[in-house]
């Protein structure tokens, strides 16, 4: 009987203990798996740390935003700063007690360099603007070689005895009061056409300033067409004060455009250029 009783209490207590073993054992496993879930970013992290690569990304595109103007800016700052540096070289090298004014720029082609040759006598002096593909200084022997560089534009600036007589230098018209044919130049603006001996003009007034464009009398519209050209383009920019008058021939044939202004005493002559809008262009350049 004790027997019995022995075996029947060792099979009891095996069963509580396996019960409490089944219980106990999957409170095991939950510690790693809390680990690994911890491990497991949350959904604002993977937010998060998606978002981190595009901030950086936008920061560098922000960059190169702020970047890509600087340079430009640059290469204009350079490029015009090398221009008043050879302008200003050209002045000192004129070796002249004349109060001459020179350009602040002149329109050259990309990739080219301004440079010039100098001659100075009492009374006058002449300036021949080249544009070259590599540098050379002012009044450089190699200029004279037209392979080597190409010329712009001529300046020379003749100081006479008076104002009276500079004056007189100065080819200026009234177009209104001496008559012709009337066109419609545009900004309302009327220009007067003359013709003489297979040419053909047509003159306007601004300001001081007399203008005209030649053509043939066999090709009547383009005189018309580059004055009007002019027009516009004196709508947004301004030609030297002439102190008193200018007067500026515009040539279709890209031959004869000469551009004369009277500053006192001093006569301004520009020409040897080939393109008559750039011929304005350049003059436009002596306005300060």
């Amino acid at each position: 009987m004790k027997k019995i009783l022995f075996i029947s209490m060792l099979l009891s207590f095996s069963i509580i203990s396996a019960c409490s073993d089944k219980e106990e054992t999957p409170n095991v496993p939950n510690k790693p798996q809390e680990e690994q879930e911890s491990k497991v970013p949350s959904k604002s992290q993977e937010e998060q740390k998606t978002n981190e690569p595009n901030k950086s990304q936008e920061a560098h595109q922000s960059h190169e935003n702020q970047q890509e103007p600087t340079k430009a800016n640059k290469g204009n700052t350079v490029a015009s700063l090398t221009q008043a540096s050879v302008l200003k070289n050209i002045k000192s090298q004129l070796n002249t007690n004349l109060p001459i004014t020179l350009p602040k720029g002149l329109p050259i082609s990309d990739g080219t360099l301004l440079t010039a040759t100098t001659k100075a006598e009492v009374n006058q002096v002449e300036i021949l603007f080249f544009e070259s593909n590599k540098y050379l200084p002012i009044n450089d022997p190699k200029l004279k070689n037209s392979k080597t560089a190409t010329v712009i534009a001529r300046l020379v600036v003749k100081q006479y005895k008076n104002a009276k007589e500079a004056n007189e230098q100065i080819a200026f018209v009234n177009f209104s009061q001496n008559g012709g044919q009337e066109v419609d130049l545009g900004y309302n603006i009327k220009g007067y056409q003359d013709a003489g001996a297979g040419s053909l003009w047509t003159g306007w007034n601004e300001g001081r300033w007399a203008i005209e464009t030649h053509t043939r009398t066999d090709n009547p519209e383009a005189g018309v067409k580059l004055a009007k050209q002019a027009v516009q383009f004196l709508e947004t920019h301004m030609l030297p004060i002439p102190k008193q008058n200018g007067f500026a021939r515009l040539d279709v044939y890209k031959s004869g455009s000469l551009i004369v202004w009277q500053d006192e005493k001093l006569v301004y002559t520009l020409d040897s250029i080939k393109e008559p809008l750039k011929a304005l262009e350049i003059t436009t350049a002596f306005y300060h």
